[in-house]
């Protein structure tokens, strides 16, 4: 592999890295998100703040590498969404769907979808 061929693999290297850490972070917010909820609401303020500032730096480091985090929670399905759904065969075509539960984020770049979500679904709310 040439020089040029080496600086590729290495810039996608290290982009691949930080879609890994973007979706760590993100999963790691959820649990720590649900945490808070069990915490007195004295200590919550103060923990909340630091998730906050963490999740901020996250989206910043993102936004620098051209990426974006899209949560499409509550959001209603629909099968051309860059999300794979776990449990789609658990619903008759005729549902109307809403994504439930986002398991790993979709994330984007300047250019379109560089990585799938994963999504559970359930039937909308009439």
């Amino acid at each position: 592999m040439d020089e040029t061929g080496t600086q590729v693999a290495e810039t996608q290297a290290m982009r691949e890295s930080v879609l890994t850490m973007a979706v760590e972070a993100w999963r790691f917010g959820r649990v720590f998100d649900r945490l808070l909820g069990r915490l007195e609401a004295g200590e919550t303020k103060r923990y909340r703040n630091q998730f906050n500032w963490f999740m901020r730096k996250v989206d910043e480091s993102l936004t620098q590498a051209g990426l974006r985090i899209v949560n499409v929670e509550g959001q209603s399905f629909d099968p051309g969404m860059a999300a794979t759904p776990l449990n789609i065969e658990e619903f008759d075509a005729s549902d109307t769907l809403v994504v439930d539960q986002m398991l790993e984020p979709i994330i984007m770049g300047d250019e379109g979808i560089v990585r799938t979500g994963t999504v559970t679904l359930r039937i909308a709310e009439q």
